[in-house]
Parts: C-alpha cells; sequence; structure tokens
C-alpha cells in the first residue's frame, strides 16, 4: 500500500542542460510551456537564464554547474526541497565537474525523486497523471526505506 502525501499545488522541479543538451532543453520546454507554468522551477545558471530570456519562465537560478549549481540542486534535493530533476547531461562529452554530477544524480536516485535524463523520459515524467497526486520522498538519513523493505518483505513471505 502506497504512502502518498497529500498532492502538491505545483511541482518544484530542477531543470540542468549541459552545453550541448541546450537546445534539447530549449524545445522541450518550450513545447511543455504550459505544463511547465503550473510548476515552481529552479535551474543551473546558463539553463536558467536561457530559459528566462527565450521562454519567459520565472526560474530560480542558482550557480553554473561547474561552479558549485549542481551540488546546490543536490542539496536541495537531499532537504526534500525538489521534486522533480530533469538533467539533459551529454554522455559523450568530458565534463570537469563529472564526479558534482555523478553526485547530483545518486543523492536523487537515493531520495527517490523522479530523474529524467532525456527529452523522451522527460515528456513522459511531465505529462504523466502522476504529476497530480502527491509523492513522498525517501529520506535516507532516516532508515525509513530500510523499514518499508522489511515489511514488504515480511509481507510477501505471509
Amino acid at each position: 500500500m502506497p504512502d502518498h502525501a497529500p498532492a502538491p499545488a505545483g511541482r518544484r522541479i530542477a531543470l540542468i542542460a549541459h552545453d550541448n543538451k541546450k537546445r534539447d532543453m530549449l524545445e522541450w520546454a518550450g513545447y511543455d510551456l504550459d505544463l511547465l507554468a503550473g510548476h515552481q522551477l529552479f535551474a543551473t545558471a546558463a539553463t536558467g537564464h536561457l530559459l528566462q530570456q527565450q521562454l519567459g519562465l520565472p526560474v530560480t537560478c542558482f550557480r553554473s554547474g561547474p561552479y558549485g549549481g549542481d551540488q546546490q540542486i543536490g542539496a536541495r534535493i537531499a532537504e526534500g526541497e525538489i521534486d522533480l530533476l530533469v538533467f539533459l547531461w551529454d554522455p559523450l562529452e568530458p565534463h570537469p565537474h563529472d564526479p558534482d554530477v555523478k553526485a547530483l544524480l545518486r543523492v536523487a536516485v537515493v531520495c527517490n525523486i523522479p530523474v529524467a535524463c532525456n527529452r523522451a523520459t522527460a515528456d513522459f515524467m511531465i505529462s504523466s497523471p502522476l504529476m497530480g497526486r502527491g509523492h513522498r520522498q525517501q529520506d535516507p538519513a532516516s532508515g525509513q526505506a530500510r523499514r518499508d523493505q522489511a515489511a514488504l518483505t515480511v509481507a510477501r513471505a505471509g
């Protein structure tokens, strides 16, 4: 039995795009402009400014990814202040801040928030009927995920 939090009025969505993926982000956001308008948006500096200037979206901008922006967003995820992550990263280019990228993706998975790393997944996520339902993030420090897994294992065994 899923434990759903109350449905939010709008989600808190973090948007990040590496340089070779900024055009994809802009096209995706433009296509889903009406859907994004109902949510609170956060982004790393260049991505956020691009979305503000080109599409007029209100975006709270953090630092550039290589200068701590990925870490700032990761901290917000860990504190339960980001609900979804759309991170169009470029797997074919080396990145000097690769450890930050991996840490961001790790914290998003550990905290159990939806993550889209390409346009197809971002489309599925933003248009999902589940966007209107509540979802409880996991706090790995609380140990709740381990207790939930133990209860599920016991329930399946019985």
